[in-house]
């Protein structure tokens, strides 16, 4: 008697395929559909997530907290901030400046990828709310796969589309499977537009993955950082600043590419506006603990930051002139450095504060993480527009794709220009219609 193998489809490969099937079919009714009264449905949606007693924000802040490891209060600190200004007329206006002059052209038609496949990466949602919605901006059905850390966030957007428009709900399909599981992602990568966030190993492995006739938007590793000018932190002036950067240290723990993890106190008075300034935002640190705790960490993450802390410790010891300001437990540590050399960062409220002596020395201290800098928050230009505009073009230069105020670091406004990138542009494409004549 012969022995008979049966061979099981791969469950989460199938629901994948089924996902893409069910997009398929609503594609169909996606493209016949009005761009602005897509944008329009998607507008409520946002001003929902905004409004914090609303249903489906009711629901994220009692389930999100506690998967994700941020405090309650974080959360919706973080939220109130960032979407802000994320309305629905702010998301049809960056739509529509990237989009109106190719859709208002006899000449040139705006032709959508039949189908976007998102995979989303880390536990702060307003990234994957944004990558959610725009392939439907531009009347492309999405798959989503969640990331590990938040599969919160997609199927709570997915559930508020679907309840305001039933019919643009069925654009959006949230799946999950484990990273390991080689043939859902081919399967999930499959489709004509793929976009991916992540660590720079991710991004190059599904580089690989995907065809040269796909379209592939990557966002990989990035960090940020402050910019203070020496000079302007006078004894008035310092403790608004160390209260702004405590607050872009503070929320999200520090764990997103808007969180500085350092800053470069730059000019005139550097060393010693450095020491001031690592002395009052330890202060501002503290209240912000009090005010937004941070979330627990795990034995390994507690380790690393110990040994940062004992490391600068040991070089205060040896005579380095040295700040190191720290809560009792891990919750806040501050090291004000005697130089611009780029040390480790255990983040989790981890932050350093470099002299730069001088505004000509900025570009050579941040050449270790000028290709990774997603954005830079500039303090204590107010008495110096001139140094203010010099700053920005310098930094601008260098290949830095957002500059705001201290303060503001996570509350990017829905049209910026996430790693340089237009907002809707590379997520679909364009055809030209040519005449015969001349």
């Amino acid at each position: 008697m012969s022995n008979l193998t049966i061979q099981w489809p791969d469950a989460n490969a199938e629901q994948v395929e089924a996902a893409k099937g069910r997009l398929d079919v609503a594609r169909r009714r996606l493209v016949a559909r009005s761009p602005d009264g897509i944008l329009s449905v998607l507008g409520t949606v946002l001003d929902q997530w905004r409004n914090p007693a609303s249903k489906w924000r009711q629901r994220f802040m009692g389930e999100f907290p506690a998967l994700s490891g941020f405090s309650p209060e974080i959360v919706s600190a973080g939220l109130d901030l960032a979407l802000e200004h994320w309305t629905g007329d702010a998301l049809a206006e960056a739509v529509r400046a990237e989009l109106d002059s190719g859709r208002r052209s006899p000449s040139h038609r705006v032709a959508p990828f039949s189908m976007t496949s998102v995979l989303l990466a880390g536990a702060i949602p307003m990234p994957s709310l944004l990558a959610c919605l725009l392939p439907l901006c531009v009347q492309s059905p999405v798959l989503v796969k969640s990331a590990s850390r938040d599969p919160i966030t997609p199927n709570l957007l997915a559930g508020s589309i679907a309840e305001v428009d039933p019919e643009l709900g069925r654009c959006m399909e949230v799946v999950s499977f484990p990273g390991s599981d080689r043939e859902s992602l081919e399967r999930f990568l499959a489709a004509e537009c793929v976009v991916a966030s992540g660590s720079d190993e991710t991004i190059r492995e599904i580089n690989q993955r995907v065809r040269p006739s796909q379209r592939f938007v990557a966002y990989g590793h990035k960090l940020s950082i402050a910019v203070v000018r020496g000079a302007g932190c006078s004894d008035d002036k310092l403790p608004g600043i160390a209260d702004a950067l405590a607050l872009d240290v503070a929320l999200w723990d520090q764990l997103g590419c808007l969180s500085p993890v350092c800053i470069f106190v730059v000019g005139d008075d550097a060393r010693g506006a450095t020491g001031r300034l690592s002395h009052a935002l330890a202060d501002a640190l503290a209240r912000e603990q009090s005010a937004r705790p941070r979330g627990e960490v795990d034995a390994e993450v507690a380790a690393v930051i110990r040994h940062e802390r004992e490391e600068a410790r040991m070089r205060a010891a040896n005579g380095a002139e040295i700040v190191l300001r720290e809560s009792e437990g891990s919750h806040w540590t501050v090291v004000g450095e005697t130089d611009a050399t780029w040390r480790p960062n255990p983040l989790h409220r981890f932050v350093r504060v470099h002299p730069v002596p001088g505004f000509d020395e900025l570009p050579d201290a941040l050449t270790p993480v000028v290709r990774n800098l997603s954005s830079v928050a500039l303090a204590g230009f107010d008495d110096d527009l001139e140094k203010l505009d010099a700053t920005r073009v310098e930094l601008s230069r260098l290949g830095v794709p957002r500059l705001c105020p201290a303060g503001r670091l996570q509350a990017p406004p829905i049209g910026w220009h996430h790693d340089g990138l237009p907002v809707v542009l590379p997520l679909t494409r364009f055809s030209s219609f040519e005449s015969s004549g001349p």
